[in-house]
């Protein structure tokens, strides 16, 4: 027993301590006031939307970037004086990846291994444990650039684990990759962490930051806690709640009039809010507690204002009058590959569908195909009660495209985008004018005259994006990884628009790596190599998998490609 109690009170080895660490660029603060220390085999998860300082919170940790103040130790130096001997201990993965397209996935580590000095002996058994890990046995000989997403990620990792790092720092590693890669990447991880590795991991997926020990929260560069993820989640005990029923929409600028109210979810049954004040009994009538997660916690901890949430639209006369959106049988083949395999699905005026897939399921081909951009080789399709390919001209001027990165020109204003997209879809003069007064009006947006899109949040860019893809007031509407980057709080209100546009008969399509916003949408339709596999409500698709009722929409997905895998016995 004393033996044991010894043990347990030696501390384990700080691979990286921080004590009010800060770094500005010429006045203004991006880090401030960051104190942490990091524990051999321990993961930390950095969490905040685009802009919040987790890139130059990383960067500090890697010696990359001086603190403006503070101090930072890492792997026992100063990250000040010893820089360079800071760098060859650790590993640190860019959101840039750091690969050469033109070499093989051999070429890649090799290179990865040599630059760090990793000697032939120490090779060949690193090389066959990482590559084997992370799938890529098989695949030495191909080109890094003609890897899919959530390959390169896992490659890019191998690169930065060559070496035997004793800390590992890992910038948005599950940005834009598919959920089932980032569950063979978080693997990779865990097993390494039983090595003793510390890893550090900059995320905006709040699903990511669960498999972390701690998880430090930044909004504007300023930490707003630290916390284990139940020790945050327990935080917004007692001040969570929700209130289910239909048609709850129109009741919302009520419920978000009252002071106490912040962080309203619009899910299909139900409104989900969190309250400021921590209550003995539901904050208003008919409202019932909710399990909090870590969401909820970032928007407690999140001060700022909430913007105002605009009042329901009336309803939009083009897509009123449409008939959504109905495939039968759709393919697109490109030489002897079926990027989409006899797809069939409707959408109804007013619905929100959301549509999952690994990368290179063929959602976005898909989605190229509705738009006209891309001939169908085979089946038939209406897109706003129109014929494909019979009418492309025509359906191009009924729908509206938001692309994952928005589509926007930085080095315009916010005003020159709204008019060039107002031109493109053949509005001019007042016509113009008035749909660019209505979409911004519609979607609360307030942008100051003459500010460059470059200058604006990711919130703001996402909103803007959105008004340039309904200025025609189109019947149906496409949006492509709408929330990626956006803290909580500006996801809550994008989806509250979203369901509010549908509510004005709009036929939505949404596609999304994040999985829980699939609660967001009316049905669900899940897409693994080219083909439809699963197709309506979430509790269907429960249902449709053997799974339970509480089953997660990720669960859902996981099962549902497992059991497409082994119908066809084909690799995920």
């Amino acid at each position: 027993m004393a033996c044991a109690v010894a043990r347990a009170a030696v501390k384990p080895e700080s691979r990286l301590v921080a004590q009010g660490l800060g770094r500005r660029f010429g006045a203004r603060w991006a880090v401030r006031e960051v104190s942490i220390s990091l524990a051999a085999g321990e993961t930390l998860g950095v969490v905040g939307a685009d802009g919040a300082g987790k890139t130059t919170l990383l960067q500090m940790f890697a010696a990359i970037l001086d603190p403006s103040e503070g101090a930072c130790t890492v792997l026992g130096r100063d990250s000040r004086r010893e820089s360079k001997r800071i760098a060859a201990g650790l590993g640190y993965m860019t959101q840039g990846f750091t690969l050469y397209d033109r070499l093989s996935v051999e070429e890649n580590l090799r290179l990865a291994a040599r630059l760090r000095g990793v000697s032939d002996t120490d090779y060949g058994p690193r090389r066959s444990q990482l590559l084997a890990m992370a799938g890529l046995s098989r695949f030495t000989e191909r080109l890094s650039g003609k890897l899919s997403g959530g390959m390169r990620k896992k490659l890019s990792l191998c690169t930065n684990l060559i070496h035997a790092p004793h800390l590992l720092i890992l910038d948005e590693p599950g940005l834009g990759v598919d959920p089932l890669s980032r569950r063979e990447l978080w693997a990779m991880l865990a097993r390494y962490r039983e090595t003793g590795v510390a890893t550090i991991v900059a995320t905006s997926y709040m699903d990511e930051a669960e498999r972390c020990d701690r998880v430090l929260l930044l909004r504007d560069g300023q930490p707003l806690a630290l916390d284990s993820p139940a020790g945050l989640r327990a935080q917004a005990a007692g001040r969570v709640f929700e209130v289910r029923g239909a048609d709850l929409i129109q009741s919302l600028p009520a419920l978000r009039a009252l002071d106490h109210v912040r962080g309203l979810q619009v899910l299909p049954d139900r409104v989900r809010f969190q309250s400021r004040e921590l209550a003995s009994s539901p904050p208003i009538p008919g409202s019932q507690p909710a399990e909090p997660v870590l969401e909820d916690v970032f928007v407690l901890h999140d001060t700022a204002t909430e913007p105002d949430i605009p009042a329901p639209t009336a309803p939009v006369t083009l897509a009123a009058s449409g008939l959504g959106l109905m495939t039968h049988d759709v393919s697109v083949v490109f030489g002897g590959f079926r990027a989409v395999d006899r797809v069939s699905l409707s959408i109804q005026p007013g619905e929100l569908l959301a549509l999952l897939g690994p990368n290179g399921a063929g959602k976005t081909t898909l989605i190229r195909g509705l738009c006209g951009l891309v001939p169908f080789t085979e089946g038939q399709a209406q897109v706003a009660g129109l014929p494909l390919p019979g009418q492309i001209a025509a359906v191009r001027q009924r729908v509206g495209y938001m692309s994952q990165r928005f589509s926007l020109y930085l080095d315009l204003t916010a005003q020159e985008n709204l008019a060039f997209f107002a031109s493109a879809y053949g509005l001019g003069g007042d016509h113009a004018r008035e749909a660019i007064a209505q979409a911004t009006a519609q979607l609360g947006l307030t942008l100051a005259p003459g500010q460059l899109v470059a200058a604006l949040s990711g919130a703001e860019r996402q909103r803007l994006a959105l008004a340039c893809a309904i200025l025609h007031r189109p019947a149906v509407l496409f949006l492509d990884e709408p929330t990626s980057g956006v803290d909580p709080l500006a996801r809550y209100r994008f989806w509250w628009l979203i369901r509010s546009l549908a509510q004005a008969g709009m036929s939505i399509l949404v596609t999304t790596h994040y999985l829980d916003e699939a609660a967001y949408c009316d049905r669900i339709g899940l897409m693994h190599q080219g083909a439809l596999i699963g197709w309506g409500t979430l509790d269907a698709l429960r249902v449709q998998t053997g799974l339970p009722g509480d089953a997660t929409v990720e669960a859902v997905f996981v099962q549902a490609i497992a059991q497409a895998t082994a119908r066809t016995g084909a690799t995920v």
